[in-house]
């Protein structure tokens, strides 16, 4: 399996060239379904140790049914399947532009949740157009462990987010076993009590926030992904949401750029238009850069030659 590795602000793409399943010529979400269903050994050799770490996100190139669209994109990391991804997206299109597969302009990517737009500005710089965000429900509490009573906003920016103003902790690099211990509870807290997005759709990631360190940025955050892993750079789905809570609550207009802090002191620079019945269109500016052009290989008499599951 032939690999090109990134990094968007500091967090991990590992993007499939070659050594894909064959997963049809169905919409990204159908090819989505089949892969998780029928591969997720391949999901696993892809990203999880020894090959690779729990903060790779993986993105399998794919053709796009449309044949307008630059290309087709399904994302994943050590758990399993996700919907979309910003900072994976970012890392995408650096990558296509490395191989000599993207110029810079305007594009389009097919992914499970919907098309997104790519600008590629320059080598190393991509602005994305990321399906519709919008805020579900405002102001929930739940009962944490260890922590308390925890007050945040449900909304979706490609995946669902339990949004916290007011982080238990202070969003610095020392603080980050104790944020995700957090944000593990609160997750967990979320299932427990059946808090969900909307249609019943799981809450995958919570997202703290507080003060920048750099007085140039809005705010800072802390993301924890599925799979327990934190997001190096400042989630570019989680910062979707954030948008949109923003702007229910009326305090970001449309056009307005937001710059949102990663916990590691990268940044994405954000805005949004207004879309239809409520929701809002985001835009979502970051850099990345290409690290590794690797094959992996897989040994039949390894015991782990299709990598160590979650939780073995």
């Amino acid at each position: 399996m032939r690999v090109i590795d990134s990094h968007t602000e500091g967090e991990p793409t590992r993007v499939v060239i070659d050594g894909l399943p064959d997963l049809g010529k169905g919409s990204m979400a159908e090819r989505r379904r089949i892969f998780a269903e029928r591969f997720d050994h391949v999901r696993s050799f892809a990203v999880n140790e020894p090959r690779g770490n729990d903060a790779v996100v993986g993105a399998l190139l794919c053709e796009p049914v449309d044949p307008t669209a630059a290309a087709g994109v399904i994302f994943f990391n050590n758990v399993g399947v996700i919907g979309m991804c910003g900072h994976g997206t970012i890392g995408l299109a650096v990558t296509l532009a490395h191989l000599g597969r993207l110029k810079p302009g305007t594009h389009r990517f097919e992914t499970p949740v919907g098309d997104v737009t790519v600008d590629l500005l320059g080598r190393n710089e991509v602005e994305i157009e990321n399906v519709p965000a919008y805020r579900y429900r405002k102001a929930v509490a739940v009962d944490v462990s260890d922590i308390g009573t925890v007050v945040g906003d449900i909304a979706w920016g490609g995946n669902w987010f339990f949004l916290v103003s007011d982080a238990p902790y202070a969003l610095t690099m020392s603080a980050i076993p104790s944020l995700t211990r957090a944000a593990d509870a609160t997750m967990r807290a979320l299932a427990a009590a059946g808090i969900k997005g909307e249609d019943g759709g799981k809450i995958d990631h919570v997202e703290f926030f507080g003060p920048p360190a750099d007085p140039a940025a809005n705010s800072r955050n802390f993301v924890l992904c599925p799979g327990g892993a934190y997001d190096r750079s400042p989630c570019g789905t989680g910062t979707s949401a954030k948008l949109a809570c923003l702007a229910a609550d009326g305090k970001l207009a449309p056009g307005v750029e937001w710059v949102q802090e990663s916990i590691v002191g990268s940044r994405f620079q954000a805005k949004y238009r207004p879309g239809a019945e409520g929701r809002i269109i985001p835009r979502i500016r970051g850099r990345a850069y290409v690290v590794a052009d690797a094959t992996l290989l897989r040994d039949a008499n390894d015991p782990f030659a299709d990598g160590m599951r979650s939780g073995e």
